[in-house]
C-alpha cells in the first residue's frame, strides 16, 4: 500500500470477468520520447510552477487559491469522507467488544407461586455486569478486501484533490494574464489614441494651408474614433478577468484587488518534459484511476467470498447476582462461549449478480485507466506543439511589428514633408498599430501554452507527497 505499481500486469485480470463482459483490452503503447520533444530529454524543475514566471502577485494568489478555493475544500471533504469510509471498514477486522451492566427490581404475583390463597406477592433484584465479543474470522480474506478496497479509494480521492489543485492552478494563471493583456492592450490603445490624435492635428494643419482635404480629416477622425471605441472592451475584458481571478481565490471582487503589470515582464520558463512512461508517476489523474482499478480487484475478491460461509465466534462473560453485595463475589462469575456459522443456501442470485457487477466495474475501470494514459501523452504532446509554435509566432510578429514601425515613422517624416498623400500614412498607421495589438495577444497564447505545459506534466506532483495520506 506504500507504493502505487504500474497496473499494466493488472490487465490479465479482465479474464476473471464474465464471457460475455470480456474486452480485448491490450495496454497503450508508451513511446520512448514525445514526438514534439529532443531525442536527450530529462525532467525540468516544474515544483511550485507559478514562481517560474517571475511574478510575486502570481505566486500569491496562486498560495490563496490552493488555501481558499472552495472547489479544493470540498475536495478535502471528500477525502475526509473517504478516510473515513476507510476507517469503518478496516473495523471488520477486529473483534466487537461492548460491555454492559444492568439493574432490575421485579415483582412477582402470588397467583403464579400458588394456586390456592392466600397469594403472596415476592419482589427479586437482579444486577448484572459483563463484558460480550464477537469475531467474525477473516478466514477467506472477505473483510481484508473489503478494507483495501477503501484504503484504495481514499487514496484515489487524495489524487483527486490533486487534481484539483492542479487545475485550479492553472485557471488562476491564465486568469492572472488575462488580466495583463487586457492591461498591455489598453495601454496600447491609449497610445495609438494620441498617436491617432496627433497625426488628426498634423492633418487640420495642412488642411489650413490648403495641401488636405475634408476627406483626409474624415478618414483621421475615423481611425481616432475606433481606437476610442475599443478601450471600453478592452476595460471590460481587465474587469472580468480579475473578478475571476477572486472567485478562484475564494474572495468576494471587492474585496481583492490586483496590481497587475505587463507580460512582457514576466518570465517564460523553459520546461524539458522528461520520458512518456515518468507520466505514469506524474500525474495526479492517472494515479486516481489506477488507485480505483486496485480498488475495484479488491471488491471482485470481496464479492467472491461472499458466496462462501462465514464463521463467527462469540463470548460473554460477567457477574450476576440478586443482591448488589454479592455482585462480585467469584460465585456470581457466569460466562458462555459460542461459535457460528453461516452458510447461504439460496438468496436468488444476488451473490452471483453482485460480483457480476464488481467485474464489469472493474473492466469499466480498466478502460478509464487506459483512457487517461492515452489523454496524458495526447495532453503533452499538445502543449509542446503550442509552445514551439507560438514561440516562432510571437518572433514573427516581433518582426512584423518592428517593420511597421519602421515604416509609420518613415510615413509620417514624409508627410510633413508633403511627399505623401494621407491614404498612405492612414495605412502604415492602422497596419501598425493591429501588429501591436496581435503581438500582445500572442504572446498571452504562448504563456497559456506553458501553462498547459505545466498542467499536462503534472504540476511537480509525486505520489511520494501522498505516502502520508493513510
Amino acid at each position: 500500500m506504500r507504493r502505487l505499481p504500474l497496473l499494466f500486469p493488472l490487465l490479465a485480470l479482465v479474464a476473471c470477468g464474465p464471457e460475455d463482459a470480456r474486452l480485448d483490452m491490450n495496454a497503450p503503447q508508451i513511446p520512448a520520447r514525445f514526438a514534439q520533444a529532443p531525442e536527450a530529454q530529462t525532467d525540468s524543475q516544474i515544483l511550485d510552477w507559478p514562481k517560474l514566471f517571475g511574478s510575486p502577485e502570481l505566486t500569491r494568489l496562486s498560495a490563496q487559491a490552493v488555501a481558499g478555493n472552495f472547489d479544493i475544500a470540498a475536495a478535502a471533504a471528500r477525502l475526509i469522507q473517504a478516510q473515513g469510509q476507510a476507517m469503518i471498514s478496516s473495523a471488520a477486522l477486529l473483534p466487537v467488544v461492548t460491555g454492559n451492566s444492568s439493574a432490575s427490581r421485579s415483582y412477582t404475583p402470588g397467583t403464579l407461586r400458588s394456586r390456592r390463597p392466600p397469594f403472596e406477592g415476592s419482589v427479586g433484584n437482579n444486577f448484572g455486569l459483563g463484558l460480550s465479543a464477537s469475531y467474525v474470522l477473516d478466514f477467506w480474506g472477505r473483510n481484508s478486501a473489503i478494507a483495501d478496497a477503501a484504503q484504495w479509494n481514499a487514496m484515489a480521492s487524495s489524487f483527486d484533490r490533486d487534481t484539483i489543485v492542479l487545475s485550479t492552478q492553472a485557471a488562476l494563471a491564465n486568469a492572472y494574464f488575462q488580466v495583463l493583456v487586457a492591461q498591455d492592450r489598453l495601454r496600447l490603445a491609449r497610445q495609438n489614441v494620441d498617436i491617432a490624435e496627433h497625426v488628426l492635428a498634423a492633418i487640420k494643419a495642412r488642411m489650413d494651408v490648403g495641401t488636405a482635404t475634408a476627406l483626409d480629416l474624415a478618414q483621421q477622425e475615423s481611425v481616432v474614433a475606433s481606437q476610442r471605441a475599443s478601450i471600453p472592451a478592452l476595460e471590460q475584458s481587465q474587469q472580468q478577468a480579475a473578478v475571476l481571478v477572486a472567485s478562484l481565490v475564494g474572495r468576494t471582487p471587492e474585496s481583492l484587488t490586483i496590481t497587475g503589470g505587463s507580460l512582457d515582464r514576466l518570465n517564460v520558463p523553459q520546461v524539458r518534459p522528461g520520458l512518456p512512461s515518468q507520466l505514469l508517476l506524474r500525474r495526479p489523474d492517472l494515479a486516481a484511476a489506477e488507485a480505483r482499478l486496485l480498488a475495484a480487484q479488491g471488491n471482485i475478491k470481496a464479492a467472491r467470498t461472499a458466496l462462501l460461509p462465514s464463521i463467527t465466534l462469540s463470548t460473554q462473560s460477567g457477574f450476576e447476582s440478586s443482591t448488589l453485595a454479592n455482585l462480585l463475589r467469584p460465585e456470581a462469575l457466569a460466562a458462555s462461549l459460542a461459535a457460528g456459522l453461516l452458510q447461504p443456501i439460496f438468496n436468488g442470485d444476488q451473490p452471483e449478480g453482485q460480483l457480476r457487477q464488481a467485474q464489469g466495474r472493474q473492466i469499466e475501470l480498466l478502460a478509464t485507466y487506459r483512457k487517461v494514459i492515452v489523454t496524458a501523452l495526447a495532453d503533452v504532446e499538445n502543449a509542446l506543439i503550442a509552445v514551439r509554435l507560438t514561440s516562432e509566432h510571437e518572433q514573427l510578429q516581433a518582426r512584423v511589428v518592428a517593420s511597421a514601425r519602421r515604416a509609420y515613422e518613415i510615413t509620417e517624416q514624409r508627410l510633413q514633408e508633403g511627399t505623401i498623400d494621407v491614404v498612405t500614412l492612414l495605412n502604415t498607421q492602422l497596419t501598425l498599430f493591429q501588429a501591436q495589438d496581435n503581438l500582445t495577444f500572442i504572446r498571452y497564447q504562448r504563456l497559456q501554452a506553458v501553462v498547459s505545459l505545466f498542467q499536462a506534466l503534472g504540476g511537480g506532483f509525486t505520489r511520494d507527497k501522498r505516502e502520508e495520506v493513510l
